[in-house]
C-alpha cells in the first residue's frame, strides 16, 4: 500500500493516512483503505484511523470526481460504503484527526464510534454546498442520525466550517485533544476500549443501529440511481 499503512501493536490496528496532499480520498485510497479493515478484522483489532501532521483529510479526490457523473456517483458509494463499513465493524474504531478534516474525512469522523481531534488552527465542517455540490443521500442521513439537531442545518445545508472546538458541539468530534497531550492520545484512546467487552460491545453496536442501517443501505442505493439523484 502507498497511501495508508498499517500498523499493528498489543491488540490495536493503526490504520494512517498519507498521500502528501491532502489526502484525497480516491479510488485507489478506498481500496487500500478496505484492505487495511480487512487486516484489521483478521487481526480482531481495536482500530484507529488517523492521518499525517496537520491534515487528517480534505474529502474526496475532485479531480476524479470531476472526470464524469457516473465516476462522481461511483467514488461516492465507494465512501459511503465505507462508512457503513466502519459504523458495522465489530471492534471499536475510533479516529484520531492530527488537523483538517473536510467534507467525506468529516464523514468518517461521524461514523465512528469514538472521535477525537487535535487542537489547533484547524478546519472541520462539510463544505459541499460551498463547492457547489449537492449533498447525496448518505450524507443528509450521516448528518441527521450523528450531528446535534441545531447544527444540522449549519453543517448539512449551510456548509459551515468549524474550529475544533465548534466542531465537538456540533457533533463531529468527542473531544478536542491539547497538542502537547497529543502524542499520548492513540496509545490512550487503545486503551481505554480494551474496557469493553468483545463481544458485548460488537452485540450492543449492531443492535442500537439496526434502524439507521436501513436508512443509510436505502441512502447508498438511491445515490447510485442517477433518476433519483436528479429528481429533486
Amino acid at each position: 500500500m502507498e497511501k495508508v499503512t498499517y500498523t499493528f501493536n498489543d491488540g490495536v490496528a493503526v490504520i494512517a493516512l498519507d498521500d502528501g496532499k491532502a489526502n484525497a480520498l480516491g479510488s485507489a485510497m478506498w481500496a487500500e483503505l478496505n484492505t487495511a479493515l480487512d487486516t484489521a478484522e483478521k487481526d480482531d483489532a481495536i482500530v484507529i484511523i488517523t492521518g499525517r501532521d496537520g491534515m487528517m483529510s480534505g474529502g474526496f479526490d475532485l479531480k476524479e470526481m470531476g472526470s464524469g457523473p457516473q465516476a462522481a456517483l461511483e467514488l461516492t458509494s465507494k465512501g459511503s460504503k465505507f462508512a457503513r463499513r466502519i459504523m458495522a465493524h465489530p471492534r471499536p474504531v475510533i479516529m484520531a484527526a492530527p488537523g483538517h478534516t473536510i467534507a467525506m474525512g468529516a464523514f468518517l469522523a461521524l461514523a465512528c464510534d469514538y472521535s477525537m481531534i487535535k487542537e489547533g488552527e484547524f478546519k472541520v465542517g462539510l463544505n459541499e454546498t460551498l463547492i457547489g455540490m449537492t449533498m447525496h443521500n448518505f450524507g443528509i442521513e450521516m448528518g441527521r442520525y450523528h450531528l446535534t439537531k441545531s447544527h444540522f442545518n449549519r453543517c448539512v445545508i449551510n456548509g459551515e466550517i468549524f474550529s475544533p472546538k465548534g466542531a465537538m458541539h456540533a457533533g463531529f468530534f468527542d473531544r478536542v485533544v491539547p497538542a502537547e497531550q497529543w502524542p499520548m492520545a492513540i496509545p490512550m484512546a487503545g486503551q481505554m476500549f480494551k474496557q469493553a467487552n468483545p463481544k458485548a460491545f460488537r452485540e450492543t453496536k449492531l443492535r442500537s443501529r439496526k434502524e439507521i442501517f436501513k436508512i443509510l443501505d436505502q441512502a447508498i442505493l438511491d445515490d447510485l440511481d442517477p433518476a433519483k439523484v436528479h429528481a429533486l
